[in-house]
């Protein structure tokens, strides 16, 4: 079985910047060549284990792909660990090593906007790769979703675990990144707080299925607190407290600088800084965590981040 490896497109990528170190920094390249050999390795290796899709037999007790809808989701939460295949957590570790090493590159190709642009966008597939994975657990959870979609999401997975990549990547991973790129050209003003102004700025950047989803949703309590969280970068829980402030003292607008006065020097959630796009992935998965929090709990606030809305809402709608 071939192993998990490089898309054709980043093997040239690395070779590029590979013949750039070579020339100008030669033992910066003979690090990433030992870094990417690791990486190549590590995907042959994980080709050992068995097959998702294998049929399995021990002690008369068959294991096939026909059981995979239904133990899928069993694999989901962290608690279920040392029952996951050991094809699905070696794919994990393989998608973060490959994340690491070209977070490595891009740190060394600073100078080349050329290809640092395009290291960025590997990092960014990657990302969205582990971000679609929960989606598409959450979706096999999710009792509004037919079984014929729950069935093509779990082959989806399979897919993603067998080879690494995300193949419904080519429809879905455009969304995510014109969602990010909206929201990095309109950071937030703070302002009055009610997010109206960077809504606006965000919508205009984005296609006719965000318009959809937020015209059947907007009237939605939690998908206006998931998007407030996105927008702003602050927790449910801290824009209340700023709200309440802005109320209680007669102010009629908030800086930046006066928000992060008002909740102290910790923020709830990752702060995303555009020079790394691993930050992307904090953010959701501290809005992730905070949203399961508030479902355990039953506690007011989002009880899903705005990607996984948005995502699964572009699958229903497939």
């Amino acid at each position: 079985m071939v192993g998990l490896a490089l898309k054709d497109q980043e093997e040239r990528l690395v070779e590029e910047i590979e013949s750039y170190l070579e020339t100008m920094h030669p033992e910066e390249n003979a690090l990433i060549q030992k870094r990417f050999m690791a990486l190549k390795s590590l995907g042959d290796a994980i080709s050992l284990f068995p097959a998702v899709r294998e049929v399995q037999t021990l002690r008369g007790a068959v294991r096939d792909e026909g059981m995979l809808l239904e133990s899928l989701c069993e694999f989901a939460p962290s608690s279920r660990l040392l029952h996951t295949p050991t094809r699905i957590v070696a794919t994990r570790s393989f998608l973060v090593a490959k994340c690491h090493a070209f977070s490595l590159i891009s740190f060394l190709v600073e100078d080349r906007k050329d290809l640092s642009s395009q290291v960025r966008e590997v990092v960014f597939s990657v990302i969205c790769t582990l971000m679609a994975e929960e989606v598409y657990f959450s979706c096999l959870r999710d009792p509004v979703f037919s079984l014929n979609i729950k069935r093509r999401v779990a082959d989806d997975l399979i897919a993603l675990w067998e080879s690494g990549a995300d193949p419904r990547s080519v429809q879905h991973l455009p969304a995510l990144e014109a969602l990010w790129t909206a929201r990095d050209n309109a950071p937030p003003s703070f302002g009055t707080m009610d997010g109206s102004s960077e809504l606006v700025r965000v919508s205009l950047d984005l296609g006719k299925d965000w318009q959809e989803f937020l015209v059947k949703h907007i009237d939605d309590d939690e998908t206006r607190w998931a998007l407030e969280e996105f927008l702003f970068g602050l927790s449910y829980e801290e824009i209340l407290e700023v709200r309440s402030r802005l109320s209680r003292f007669g102010i009629t607008a908030v800086g930046h600088d006066e928000v992060r006065s008002f909740l102290g020097s910790c923020p709830a959630y990752t702060i995303v800084r555009n020079s790394d796009p691993r930050a992307v992935y904090d953010f959701y998965i501290d809005r992730r965590d905070a949203a399961a929090f508030r479902r355990r709990m039953s506690a007011p606030g989002p009880r899903t981040a705005l990607e996984e809305m948005y995502l699964k809402f572009r699958i229903a709608q497939e």
